[in-house]
C-alpha cells in the first residue's frame, strides 16, 4: 500500500537473471530526509536494487513508488528528471573538462533551455556560483581550473559526487563511494558523505562495506542477504541483531565496543 510518509517505496520488488534470483521480493520505505544505508555481503543484491530503483534495470516483478508516483516502468532519464540521482562504483566524469566545468554543466542541465548555446555567458553566472559552493562541499575548492583527468582517484570520486549534487536530486543513491580507493583517500570520501549528512535537506541511500562509516552517518540500516531483506532498523538495532551478526557483521559490535 502506498504511504505518504515515504519518498520512496518498493513493493515485493524482484529481479531474476535466468534462474538466479538477485533481488527477492524486497519491500522497503525511505522517509524524506532520511539517511538509509544498505549493507550485506558481496552478491547480496545491493547494487542490483540500486539499478532497479534508478531505472538501469527493469524488475521481474513488484513496484517502485517515488513521491506517490508509480515509476516501475519509467526509464532512467525520466527518474533522473523526477529527482533520483545515482552514483556508480566506477567514476563517471568528463575527463577533458575542468573540475568547475564538470559541475557547472550539471547545474546547467537542470535549467529550462539548458543547452541553448546562443545565450550570453553572463546568463550562467548563478550556475557558476552554485558550482563553486558545491565544490567547496566536496572538498575540491581551489581546484576549479584543474583538468578533471589529472585528479587522483579519490578526488575524481569527490567530483562525481559533486556532479550528482549539482543536479539537485531529492533522492541520492551512493553506490560504494569508497570502492577501489587507497587507504589515504578513504577519509576524504567519508568526510564528504558526512558533510552531505550534516547539510540535511536531502534523502540519501548508501551502499557501503565500511561499517564505521555506515554506523556513523545512518539514520537506519537495512541488511540484504541472498537477495532478500533480512533486517531494517536503527544502527544500534542492526549491530545487536543476531541474524545480521551471523550473516554479515561478524565481530563488529565487539570491535566497536
Amino acid at each position: 500500500m502506498v504511504s505518504s510518509q515515504y519518498i520512496l517505496q518498493t513493493e515485493n520488488l524482484s529481479r531474476l537473471f535466468g534462474g538466479q534470483v538477485a533481488v527477492n521480493a524486497v519491500s522497503l520505505g525511505v522517509r524524506a530526509g532520511e539517511f538509509k544505508s544498505i549493507i550485506g555481503p558481496n552478491g547480496a543484491g545491493k547494487t542490483t536494487l540500486f539499478n532497479l530503483i534508478s531505472g538501469m534495470l527493469p524488475p521481474s516483478s513488484g513496484r517502485i513508488i517515488f513521491e506517490g508516483q508509480d515509476i516501475t516502468r519509467r526509464p532512467a532519464y525520466y527518474r533522473s528528471r523526477l529527482g533520483i540521482g545515482r552514483s556508480f562504483q566506477m567514476t563517471t566524469i568528463f575527463p577533458n573538462l575542468t573540475v568547475l566545468e564538470n559541475v557547472r554543466l550539471a547545474v546547467q542541465s537542470r535549467e529550462p533551455h539548458a543547452f541553448n548555446f546562443w545565450q550570453p555567458a553572463s546568463r550562467f553566472g548563478g550556475d557558476e556560483e552554485t558550482a563553486f559552493a558545491i565544490l567547496d562541499m566536496v572538498m575540491l575548492g581551489g581546484r576549479e581550473l584543474q583538468t578533471a583527468q589529472t585528479l587522483s582517484h579519490g578526488d575524481k570520486r569527490k567530483l562525481e559526487i559533486g556532479i550528482l549534487l549539482a543536479t539537485n536530486p531529492r533522492l541520492l543513491l551512493l553506490d560504494e563511494p569508497t570502492a577501489g580507493m587507497s587507504r589515504d583517500d578513504v577519509p576524504g570520501i567519508i568526510e564528504v558523505v558526512q558533510r552531505i549528512k550534516r547539510a540535511g535537506g536531502r534523502t540519501v541511500m548508501l551502499v557501503e562495506h565500511k561499517m564505521d562509516m555506515v554506523m556513523s552517518v545512518s539514520d537506519s540500516v537495512m541488511v540484504m542477504h541472498y537477495g532478500e531483506l533480512i533486517a531494517d532498523g536503527s544502527p544500534q538495532e542492526i549491530a545487536q541483531n543476531e541474524t545480521v551478526q551471523s550473516a554479515y557483521l561478524g565481530g563488529y559490535t565487539e570491535r566497536a565496543g
